[in-house]
C-alpha cells in the first residue's frame, strides 16, 4: 500500500485516499474479487485504476457507454497511464492498429462495451494477452432488479470462465439494493468477494422537491441566478425538444440529448456540454450514465423518475468535485400518470416490482421528513440524524392550510358544468364573470356561479392546479384540455375528506444547520479574480489539446491554486490534483499565470 500511495500521488496528484478506496485496492492487490458500492463522485475509478497500474498484466474494464470510455481514456492519458478503448466508433484501420497494440502490451487499461464480448475474434485476443484484472463498471446492469438492466452483462461471467487464467474480478456500482447486490455477486460469479459499501450520503448535495405545475416558470426563475453547468432531465423526447427550444430562445447556452437524435448529433451535443461550450444539457435519462464532468452545479428533474435508484444516480451527477451542488425534483400529479402508463405498457405481465418502486418515489416527493434520510433508509442505511440541514424539508418551515371549503366549491362547480370545460372557463364561472359564452351556456344560473368572486383568477387557478396534483382532478385531452373529476373527488364532496395545503417557507438563516451538515471542502480563502484567470487558462489549454477542461484540472484544484498561489514545483505538487505528469504538462503555465496576476495586482 506504500507503493499504491506513491502511484496515487505521482499520477493523480492526491496525498490521501478517500473513504473505502484504500480497503478495496488492498484486497485487489491481495488477489481477491471485490464489489464496491460507492456513490457517484466517491472515486470508484481510482479503485481499479491504481491496481491496474501496479499489476503485471492488462486490466479489461467493461463499461456500458461509449462516451464514458472516451472521457476515461482521455483522462488516463493526461495522467500518463497508457489506455485505450475498443468500440464501434473505431474505423477498421483504427481497430486493427488498436488490437495490434493490445497484443504487444502497449496499454495497461482497455475499456470495452459488454456487447464486444460476444465477438469470437475479440475473445481470441483476450486469450493471447495477460489479463490480470477484469473490472465491471455499473455492475447493477447485470440484474433485472437494477434500473439499467443490460442483457449483455449476463455474458461476462462466461467470458471470464473461458480465459486461460482466471483474473481478479472487481465490480463497482453507485446504487444497489440488497437484491441487486446479491444478483451482482451471483451473476458475475464473484469468488468470495470483499464487499464494501461506503455509504450513500453525498453531503455536498442539497436535495429539493417542488410540487409545481408551472415548471417552465420555475426553471426560468432558477436559471436567472445560476450561470454554472447543469443538467435538466425530462421524461419524454418531446419535452426535451420543447424545453431546449424555449431556453435557446431565451438566450441560454443549451445542448439537448435523447434517443431520437442520431448518434453523431448525440455525440456532438454531449461533447459541447462536456467541453463547456454549452452551459445546460436538457436530456432524457438516455444521457449521463458514467459522465465524468466534475463541475456540474445543479441537476433538475423536470419530471419525476420511475424509481429512487434512477433518481439518485441521475441527481448524483451534480457535485462530483465535492463542491456544493443542488438536486431539484419538480413534481406534479401528471408525472405519476405518465409513469403508470409506461409500466402498464412495458413488456412482461407482472409489474408489481415497478409499481412498488414508483410508490417509494411518490412517497419521497410527498414526505415532510428529511429527504436525505429518506434516500439513505431506502438503500438500507440507518442514519442517526432526523435533520440533515441541507434539503428543502430540513431548511424550511411548513405551514398547513385547510382549503377543504374552497376545494368543495371548485369540485362542485366542475361537476355542475358536467366536466366538459377547461380551467379558464371554470375560473370565470366561479368568479361570476358576465361573458357571452357563460350566458349562452346558462352557467350564470348555476348555484356555484360567482361563489368565489372574492378570490383572484390566479388564486383559483392555483387551487385547481393543486387539486389536480393531489389527484382530485384530471386534465383530459391535448388540443382542447378539459378538467374533470376523479373518483377521489367524491371523498371531498360527500365523505368529509379534508384538503390540506402544506406550504414550505425556506428559512432565511441557513446557519441553523445541524452538526450533521459538515463542510465538504476545507475552508480556504480563494481569490475569486485569480480563480477566473486560471479558469480562462484551463479552457485555452483544453481547447488546444481537444480535451474537456475538467481533465486538465478540476475546479477544486484551481481554487487551491487561487488560495495558496504556488510559486515553485514543490509548492505546486502540494496542491491536491497536481501529479508529476500533469505538472510536467501544465505546471509552468499555471505558475506563470499566478506570478503575472500577483505582479499586476501589486502594481496598483
Amino acid at each position: 500500500m506504500i507503493e499504491a500511495r506513491e502511484v496515487l500521488k505521482k499520477y493523480f496528484g492526491y496525498e490521501e485516499f478517500r473513504s473505502g478506496q484504500e480497503s478495496i485496492i488492498e484486497h485487489i492487490l491481495n488477489g481477491e474479487d471485490v464489489l464496491g458500492i460507492m456513490p457517484t463522485g466517491a472515486g470508484k475509478s481510482i479503485c481499479y485504476q491504481i491496481p491496474a497500474v501496479m499489476l503485471s498484466g492488462i486490466t479489461i474494464v467493461v463499461s456500458p457507454l461509449i462516451s464514458l470510455m472516451k472521457d476515461q481514456v482521455d483522462g488516463l492519458k493526461e495522467f500518463g497511464i497508457p489506455a485505450t478503448f475498443v468500440n464501434s466508433t473505431l474505423s477498421s484501420a483504427e481497430y486493427e492498429q488498436t488490437i495490434e497494440n493490445i497484443v504487444h502490451d502497449v496499454y495497461k487499461i482497455i475499456y470495452v462495451a459488454p456487447e464486444r464480448l460476444e465477438q469470437e475474434a475479440f475473445l481470441n485476443v483476450l486469450n493471447v494477452i495477460d489479463v490480470s484484472m477484469f473490472t465491471i463498471d455499473e455492475a447493477h446492469c447485470v440484474s433485472q432488479w437494477g434500473h439499467d438492466f443490460r442483457p449483455s452483462y449476463r455474458l461476462i461471467a462466461d467470458v471470464i470462465k473461458k480465459l486461460k487464467k482466471r483474473p481478479i474480478v472487481s465490480s463497482f456500482t453507485a446504487t444497489a439494493t440488497q437484491i441487486v447486490k446479491n444478483d451482482i455477486i451471483k451473476l458475475l460469479d464473484l469468488h468470495s468477494p470483499f464487499v464494501l459499501t461506503t455509504g450513500f450520503d453525498r453531503q455536498n448535495l442539497k436535495f429539493k422537491v417542488e410540487n409545481s405545475t408551472k415548471k417552465l416558470e420555475y426553471i426560468q426563475n432558477y436559471l436567472k441566478g445560476h450561470s454554472n453547468s447543469g443538467i435538466i432531465y425530462c421524461f419524454t423526447r418531446k419535452n426535451v425538444d420543447c424545453l431546449h427550444q424555449k431556453l435557446s430562445g431565451m438566450g441560454y447556452s443549451v445542448s439537448k440529448y435523447h434517443g431520437g437524435m442520431n448518434e453523431k448529433e448525440r455525440a456532438e451535443s454531449q461533447e459541447d456540454f462536456t467541453y463547456d461550450r454549452t452551459q445546460i444539457m436538457v436530456a432524457t435519462n438516455a444521457f449521463g450514465m458514467g459522465i465524468d464532468k466534475s463541475n456540474i452545479r445543479f441537476v433538475i428533474h423536470y419530471n419525476m423518475p420511475k424509481d429512487l435508484e434512477s433518481y439518485y444516480q441521475e441527481a448524483g451527477r451534480a457535485g462530483r468535485d465535492g463542491e456544493e451542488a443542488e438536486c431539484i425534483l419538480l413534481f406534479s400529479r401528471a408525472d405519476i400518470v405518465d409513469n403508470q402508463f409506461l409500466i402498464e405498457n412495458a413488456s412482461g405481465e407482472n409489474h408489481a416490482n415497478e409499481y412498488e418502486k414508483l410508490s417509494d418515489m411518490i412517497d419521497y416527493c410527498n414526505t415532510d421528513k428529511c429527504l436525505r434520510k429518506y434516500i439513505l433508509e431506502y438503500f438500507g442505511e440507518r442514519p442517526e440524524f432526523d435533520n440533515c440541514g441541507n434539503c428543502s424539508n430540513c431548511l424550511s418551515t411548513i405551514e398547513i392550510s385547510d382549503i377543504t371549503e374552497e376545494s368543495q366549491k371548485i369540485l362542485s362547480c366542475i361537476k355542475r358544468m358536467k366536466g366538459n370545460f377547461g380551467a379558464s372557463l371554470v375560473t370565470d364561472v366561479l368568479k361570476g364573470a358576465n361573458t357571452e359564452r357563460i350566458r349562452k351556456l346558462h352557467f350564470d344560473g348555476l348555484s356555484t356561479y360567482g361563489i368565489m368572486k372574492n378570490y383572484t383568477k390566479e388564486t383559483i387557478k392555483d387551487f385547481i392546479s393543486y387539486l389536480e396534483a393531489e389527484g382530485y382532478l384530471q386534465t383530459v385531452g391535448n388540443e382542447y384540455p378539459i378538467v374533470a373529476l376523479t373518483e377521489n373527488a367524491n371523498d371531498v364532496l360527500f365523505h368529509g375528506k379534508q384538503v390540506l395545503v402544506k406550504k414550505k417557507f425556506e428559512k432565511m438563516d441557513e446557519k441553523e444547520k445541524t452538526p450533521h451538515r459538515l463542510g465538504t471542502q476545507e475552508e480556504i480563502e480563494v481569490d475569486g479574480a485569480l480563480f477566473e484567470v486560471l479558469r480562462v487558462l484551463r479552457l485555452k489549454i483544453a481547447r488546444e489539446n481537444n480535451i474537456p477542461p475538467f481533465i486538465v484540472f478540476a475546479d477544486t484544484t484551481l481554487k487551491q491554486m487561487a488560495a495558496f498561489c504556488p510559486k515553485t514545483r514543490e509548492e505546486m505538487l502540494k496542491i491536491s490534483g497536481v501529479g508529476e505528469v500533469k505538472f510536467e504538462k501544465y505546471g509552468e503555465d499555471f505558475m506563470r499565470a499566478i506570478k503575472e496576476y500577483s505582479e499586476e495586482k501589486c502594481s496598483y
